[in-house]
């Protein structure tokens, strides 16, 4: 069969490109390993953060925000709540790189930023205990995104456009002549005017099927749910949250639903090949320790493990994203190397992976995510 356009992974990304898509209306269709929303990929898990002062770099803040007005869209247009606003506490030393672009970033965009005392956060959140080195910094318009049921709206409203999207279905080859797109799969093949790739920890693979080979790192990454007093950390009063300690950057969430505290490790992690079976949540002794080593420093009331989870991050070597046309293609669309902070602007990414089909021309805003940063091939 023939399509305007098929998006080769359906997960954050590809599910809001096929939404957009499809809007615009293109013939789309979306094809999928799995069946999205899965556990084989980097988008499970119940929820992710979403922050406005962006301590990464404040180039993704006007980013962000056009994310962050998308997800109110998709809710508007679902009638489904999606995003929490718990507000977000970024935790550092005052003078690290962390807490200063969190700042920086909050006063060029004149964003709502509080800057709290050790002793304040104390009082504000019992829960928290600090040393008077590290300094809060909250967020109170930034929260939680429910990223499985927003990936469920975007899947749900591409399907009432008329896109199709095919899951449980694995790409074999992908070749592109005369400027037309031929799809094998392991089941049918498939011809369009245009491709967008945007496969996860698979994109590496994809793409060097069509000669570009990029510097894409699959790691393996762990968080856990721990029983938590929900007087004290339900999300009615406790804020999600971003620590960088000595020992390693944290985040976590309040308890929503009476689910527990969630925490996980944002650095680190062991380099994995996505198509091998990924060690469960407590094969390494570090899985729950290292977690458990964090919380009893500066969450220290929160109660046994509940559960645990693994996923994977892609990453970068320089853990910014890659949002691109294809240097040989034009009508070939990329999304990948989200470096485990992506999620959050999957409304706006899979918005530009659109546009990028249609316009055929790159935004200013994804400069930054530009291909010609590597040395391809």
């Amino acid at each position: 069969m023939t399509y305007d356009v098929i998006v080769v992974g359906a997960g954050s990304m590809g599910m809001a490109a096929g939404y957009f898509l499809s809007k615009s209306g293109k013939k789309t269709l979306l094809l999928d390993s799995f069946n999205p929303p899965h556990n084989n990929g980097s988008h499970h898990g119940e929820t992710r953060i979403i922050r406005h002062a962006y301590a990464e770099d404040e180039q993704y803040v006007p980013f962000v925000l056009k994310a962050q007005e998308l997800w109110h869209d998709l809710e508007r247009e679902t009638g489904k709540q999606l995003f929490i606003k718990t507000g977000v506490l970024n935790v550092g030393n005052k003078n690290s790189d962390f807490i200063q672009n969190t700042v920086s970033s909050s006063d060029k965009y004149s964003l709502p930023l509080e800057i709290i005392e050790t002793i304040e956060v104390h009082k504000r959140w019992p829960g928290i205990t600090l040393s008077n080195d590290l300094i809060g910094c909250f967020e109170p318009t930034s929260g939680v995104l429910k990223c499985e049921e927003s990936i469920k709206a975007y899947q749900k409203l591409a399907t009432l456009n008329g896109a199709t999207i095919l899951t449980n279905t694995k790409v074999k080859e992908i070749s592109i002549h005369d400027d037309k797109v031929t799809i094998k799969t392991d089941k049918k093949t498939f011809y369009s005017d245009a491709l967008v790739i945007s496969a996860g920890a698979w994109a590496k693979q994809l793409l060097s099927m069509l000669n570009l080979e990029l510097p894409l790192t699959p790691v393996r990454k762990t968080f856990a749910w721990f029983n938590a007093n929900e007087q004290i950390y339900c999300h009615k009063h406790f804020p999600a949250f971003a620590f960088e300690t000595l020992q390693g950057l944290y985040y976590g969430f309040p308890s929503i639903d009476g689910s527990g505290l969630k925490v996980g490790r944002h650095d680190g992690g062991d380099q994995i090949n996505p198509d091998e079976s990924i060690r469960k949540f407590g094969a390494l002794a570090e899985d729950e320790g290292d977690l458990v080593h964090f919380l009893s420093h500066y969450i220290p009331d929160i109660g046994q493990l509940k559960y645990g989870k693994t996923c994977m991050y892609t990453l970068t070597p320089d853990e910014k994203f890659i949002v691109d046309l294809h240097p040989k293609y034009s009508n070939v669309a990329i999304a990948a190397g989200f470096s485990g902070h992506g999620f959050k602007f999957s409304s706006a990414i899979g918005q530009t992976l659109s546009n990028l089909i249609i316009s055929g021309k790159r935004e200013k805003d994804i400069a930054p995510f530009s291909i010609n940063r590597f040395n391809t091939k």
